[in-house]
């Protein structure tokens, strides 16, 4: 009678941690939402790091702040013929404000400018090119767990696609990312490639924005 009692106790505790935990979310149902959540966003703080030794992208880190409208600055390190170099920029409207490890900022057209660099960090929240419409294009959708209030997601990302806003990816990427539980908005990816991988971090949603022009 004991023995029974114990393992109909055991069901029960059991059963009752099962039904504690939440079901999570359908994995197309999930990014369709993410990229809702990202198409709507007006600005956001972005991070890229490259952990390893990529040699195919030359973007070794960047950061700053980027408006969906297009401007944006902040500061980035590029491989330049095996050369760590680092440059600050403000894109704004047409124009474009470098300053190289050396000397001041120079005014340049935009379209000139990042095409010599193969860089737009401003892509990252454009409705044709950022996360809104890459998460439309993932594909191999799984959630793979709730972590620390959002969704961890393993998903592939089309090359083409993806190499907009990380020059130099030339495959399709197996990756993950972080999708916040209360806002569907994408907060992380962790895109491993050829040896290493590339983090993107994204904080300060719609948090107010101004881009002016440096003062030298």
């Amino acid at each position: 009678m004991f023995r029974k009692l114990l393992i109909v106790l055991v069901i029960a505790l059991v059963s009752a941690c099962s039904s504690g935990q939440a079901a999570l979310p359908e994995g197309p149902d999930l990014i369709a939402k993410s990229a809702e959540a990202m198409k709507a966003l007006k600005s956001a703080s972005f991070a890229i790091a490259t952990e390893g030794k990529i040699s195919s992208i030359p973007l070794k880190s960047a950061d700053g702040r980027i408006l969906a409208a297009g401007d944006a600055e902040g500061k980035l390190q590029l491989d330049v013929f095996g050369t760590l170099q680092e440059f600050s920029f403000v894109l704004l409207g047409p124009d474009v404000y470098f300053k190289g490890p050396t000397g001041g900022y120079q005014k340049m057209a935009r379209q000139a400018l990042l095409q010599t660099l193969n860089y737009d960090p401003s892509a990252i929240l454009a409705p044709s090119t950022g996360f809104a419409l890459l998460l439309t294009q993932a594909k191999d959708v799984k959630v793979e767990a709730a972590e620390s209030g959002s969704y961890r997601v393993a998903l592939t990302f089309p090359a083409q696609q993806l190499g907009k806003l990380i020059p130099g990816v030339s495959q399709d990427v197996k990756a993950q990312v972080w999708i916040d539980q209360a806002t569907s908005r994408l907060t992380k990816a962790v895109l491993p490639l050829e040896g290493g991988s590339v983090i993107l971090t994204l904080t300060d949603f719609d948090a107010p924005v101004t881009i002016t022009p440096p003062a030298s």
